[in-house]
């Protein structure tokens, strides 16, 4: 009898030969002839402006962060809402609503602080 798992560990081997032998034949017959435009940055079609190392505003990254801050909030609902069910059944629904709730109010705390703190504008 085989290990169950045997046949997963035959697909990445296979799948990683397939990989590696694709990659090697276009390397060895693929063409080889570098241009200065092959060579040149290209972004979104539009020719590059300024040097790479142009600072950004801080606004920039405080949006970023925030909204990654906002998207885990999301990701900590999907799994309370479906648990939700299970909780009320336990008897812990109201337990579970007013923890969610308090996590909620941070966050919305945290968002009107920074945007009383004009962090959201674009100026």
């Amino acid at each position: 009898m085989t290990h169950p798992f045997l046949p997963v560990l035959m697909i990445f081997i296979m799948a990683g030969l397939f990989a590696g032998a694709f990659l090697g034949l276009s390397s060895i017959l693929g063409p080889k002839k570098p241009s200065k435009s092959k060579g040149s940055t290209y972004e979104c079609g539009i020719e590059p402006v300024g040097a790479a190392r142009d600072r950004f505003s801080v606004k920039f990254f405080l949006v970023a962060i925030l909204f990654i801050l906002f998207d885990v909030e999301v990701v900590f609902l999907f799994p309370w809402a479906i648990l939700y069910r299970d909780f009320i059944a336990q008897g812990m629904g109201l337990v579970m609503l007013i923890e969610m709730a308090m996590f909620l109010l941070i966050l919305v705390l945290g968002l009107a602080y920074v945007w009383r703190k004009g962090a959201l504008d674009w100026k």
